[in-house]
């Protein structure tokens, strides 16, 4: 038996006008309170996915995770270029980041070799968004406010 499995409806305030208005708040947030990734390689390249949880984000993400801003998040480790792949039926984006595992897992001395953990990295980055959008989601605290 197949299952489909579909996002919750978003959240609709019963008042018209707070829903207006909560809609027209933006709170800035790390990108994975709203989206999930995976990463991999191939030879020197860095293959980084990013997923939307909800349908909700995917204008957020298409908009604001660009092949610029990923690029700058990888350059120190010798990036050179990054090409943004769009799946809009899938809500997702993909991003090949060139030259950016220090020429691959047989020479490269660096802990994580097939760029394993690029996209905890990539979902570290800042984006702007609805604050509604991240009402539903349980706040973790930032790592400061842990200690």
């Amino acid at each position: 038996m197949d299952r489909v499995r579909t996002a919750p409806p978003p959240r609709v305030a019963k008042d018209p006008a707070a829903h207006a208005a909560a809609a027209e708040k933006t709170v800035r947030v790390r990108l994975h309170r709203i989206a999930h990734g995976r990463s991999g390689d191939k030879g020197n390249r860095q293959n980084i996915s990013v997923i939307p949880y909800r349908p909700e984000a995917w204008p957020v993400v298409l908009s604001q995770v660009t092949e610029e801003r990923v690029l700058d998040l990888f350059r120190h480790r010798g990036a050179t270029s990054v090409t943004r792949y769009e799946l809009p039926k899938l809500m997702a984006l993909n991003f090949v980041v060139e030259d950016a595992l220090e020429g691959g897992v047989n020479s490269a001395l660096a802990l994580d070799t097939h760029g394993k953990t690029a996209a905890f990295r990539l979902l570290s980055m800042e984006v702007e968004v609805p604050a509604d959008l991240v009402d539903d989601f349980p706040r973790q605290p930032e790592r400061e406010e842990r200690q």
